[in-house]
C-alpha cells in the first residue's frame, strides 16, 4: 500500500516533466520559425506599457544605444545580472544608453512592480506580450539581452547569463555607432538631449 502513493507521485512528476518539455519544445519550434535576429538586423519596433502605465516605443529612443534585456521574476539569473544593469545604466546613461527590460512572465503588473523595486531597477521595465518576443525570435531562454545601436540596428545578442565584462563591452560596441541619417534624425537628435530618469 507504501508503494501506491509513491507511484502515484513518480508518475505526476513524470507526467509534469513531460508538459514542461513538450511546453518549452513547441516554443523552441515556434521561435525558429520566427524571424532570425542578426547583428545588423533593425530592432523589431513594438510598443508596450511599462509599469507606470506610460506606452513606450523602441523607436522613441532611436539615436540611444539601447540593452533590451528580456527577464522574468523566476528567473534566477536574470536577478544576478539586474544589479549590473543598475550600475551600467548609471555608468553609462550620460553617454547615451537606455536599459529597457521587458518582464516576459505571468506574474501581476504589481508583483513586477515590486520585484523591480526590491532589486533597486533604474531603467524603465515593460510589461512584455509573446508577440513580441516572437519579433525577437521567441526568446526560448531567459534571460536574453539586445544591444541595438543608436541607428536602430542589433549590434550583440547575449542569450543567458554573461559575464559583467562581457555586456560592457557590448554596451561599448552599441555606444559607438552613429544614429541614422533620415529625415527623422532632427527628431532623433532631440530625443537624446532629454535628460535621463
Amino acid at each position: 500500500m507504501n508503494r501506491n502513493p509513491l507511484a502515484l507521485i513518480v508518475v505526476a512528476f513524470v507526467v509534469a516533466l513531460g508538459l514542461y518539455v513538450g511546453y518549452h519544445q513547441a516554443r523552441r519550434a515556434g521561435a525558429a520559425s520566427g524571424p532570425r535576429i542578426t547583428q545588423s538586423t533593425v530592432a523589431p519596433d513594438f510598443s508596450l506599457e511599462s509599469l507606470d502605465g506610460k506606452t513606450m516605443r523602441l523607436s522613441d529612443l532611436r539615436g540611444k544605444a539601447v540593452l533590451l534585456n528580456f527577464w522574468a521574476t523566476w528567473c534566477g539569473p536574470c536577478k544576478i545580472e539586474m544589479p549590473w544593469f543598475v550600475d551600467l545604466q548609471k555608468q553609462y546613461g550620460s553617454q547615451g544608453l537606455q536599459i529597457v527590460g521587458v518582464a516576459m512572465d505571468d506574474a501581476s503588473k504589481e508583483d513586477i512592480g515590486k520585484f523591480a523595486k526590491d532589486m533597486g531597477v533604474n531603467y524603465p521595465i515593460l510589461i512584455g506580450k509573446e508577440s513580441v518576443g516572437d519579433e525577437y525570435g521567441g526568446v526560448p531562454a531567459l534571460p536574453e539581452t539586445f544591444l541595438i545601436g543608436r541607428d536602430g540596428k542589433v549590434v550583440d545578442k547575449i542569450i543567458g547569463l554573461k559575464g559583467k565584462g562581457e555586456i560592457e563591452d557590448a554596451i561599448k560596441k552599441a555606444l559607438d555607432t552613429r544614429p541614422a541619417t533620415s529625415q527623422a534624425s532632427a527628431s532623433e537628435s532631440v530625443l537624446t538631449l532629454q535628460p535621463q530618469k
